[in-house]
């Protein structure tokens, strides 16, 4: 165990001993996540950097406060990338609601700036692998959790545990280095993690129709079930006109030909890009501008099969029709999870208006076995109840 790592070990035992909540924290990008953050600030930032990488074996191992811009810098130098695409979601002093972005700045009004606010990001390779949130690609690429090869972290007894590896099916057992993505840190303090990474694409299109939300979704289940290099896709009406976008990536001969077969209108590649990065770092306008003042964004996993769901305000649909991103107040909670669970999926709140909102927990409701697997889960990583209390759920 190096001198950050025992330090932060120390800290853990200490707090464990005396019952003291701990507050673990990379760059604070993903504070609005969850239930409102308590307890003593415990930061990552000592640990930092690269631990190793080896481009031909496409695996990288990082240390939990290493920005991730830094990460992504590295990958790129090789070609490589996060096929996930992680979003950054920017500095947690960033304002709520940034300026808008000036004209020509892209076809859905990302562009320049959204890349430069994405660039300021202090996102961290911790809070990534804690938050478990995956990009535009995750539908085609896989989520972030697929990608995950191995995880150091310490228990809330402050000791060092080591699960998976560097390669794949390194695995004999349950895989817990997997479960700690999306756990938001009420396990245990990521050390380092090992990811599996990719070249970046040889060729890449996007693909523009305007169409209303039902023939999108009719289009994405054809496509879906054909030979064609869809990587990302994106409903959303802007200003009362829908607009729907489709990302291919592939080899250049798969991605032409699939430019002829699906037509729309193809799009500047450069203008695009700055868009594909404003809608995974939720710069779009949909995002910036709700419908009315105090409402809150859901997020909506429902199968991409599904059909237009009637909900209370706007909406954006990412995943090829399994992500339903929409606006809604207090009072159409019910009606959001209503029309998720119908759909054999689940609504969760993303962004309250308000820390009020956020009080009494931001996730679907855990059927009772659920519940007590989760229970289980914290009492034999984090005995003494330190890490991140009530962040996922009231009561762990």
């Amino acid at each position: 165990m190096d001198q950050a790592t025992e330090t932060i070990a120390q800290r853990i035992r200490a707090a464990s001993a005396a019952g003291s909540p701990l507050q673990i924290r990379g760059g604070g990008s993903k504070d609005f996540l969850g239930s409102l953050p308590r307890g003593e600030l415990l930061q990552t930032k000592d640990l930092c950097g690269i631990v190793a990488y080896e481009p031909s074996e496409l695996v990288v191992t990082v240390r939990a406060g290493t920005p991730l811009q830094e990460l992504e810098a590295a990958l790129a130098a090789s070609g490589q990338y996060l096929p996930f695409e992680p979003p950054h979601f920017g500095a947690p002093s960033a304002p709520s609601a940034p300026p808008p972005p000036p004209p020509g700045a892209g076809v859905q009004g990302g562009g320049a700036q959204d890349s430069a606010a994405a660039a300021a990001s202090k996102a961290t390779a911790g809070g990534m692998l804690a938050s478990g949130l995956s990009g535009p690609a995750r539908a085609s690429a896989g989520a972030l959790r697929d990608h995950v090869l191995g995880v150091t972290m310490l228990n809330g007894r402050g000791e060092l545990l080591v699960f998976g590896g560097q390669v794949m099916k390194n695995v004999a057992g349950y895989d817990l280095s997997r479960l700690m993505v999306g756990a938001m840190g009420t396990l245990g303090l990521i050390v380092n993690m090992s990811l599996k990474v990719l070249p970046l694409p040889p060729q890449e299109a996007t693909l523009r129709f305007d169409w209303e939300q039902d023939a999108a979704l009719q289009a994405l289940r054809r496509w879906n079930a054909q030979a064609l290099p869809l990587n990302a896709s994106c409903w959303v009406e802007d200003e009362g006109r829908p607009m729907f976008f489709v990302r291919l990536r592939g080899a250049l001969a798969a991605v032409e030909s699939a430019c002829k077969r699906m037509g729309g209108e193809r799009m500047d590649r450069v203008a695009t890009a700055g868009d594909w990065e404003a809608c995974r770092q939720q710069q779009l306008p949909f995002f910036r501008k709700p419908a009315q003042p105090g409402l809150s964004l859901w997020r909506l996993s429902v199968p991409p099969a599904t059909p237009c769901l009637t909900l209370p305000h706007a909406q954006l649909i990412e995943w090829h029709g399994g992500l339903r991103w929409s606006w809604a107040g207090p009072d159409q909670a019910e009606q959001l999870r209503a029309a998720a669970q119908s759909a054999g999926g689940h609504a969760s709140l993303f962004r309250a208006a308000d820390d009020a909102q956020r009080q009494g927990g931001t996730m679907p409701p855990l059927p009772a076995a659920s519940w007590r697997i989760q229970r289980e889960l914290k009492r034999q990583f984090d005995p003494a109840g330190i890490f991140n209390p009530d962040r996922l759920y009231p009561g762990l």
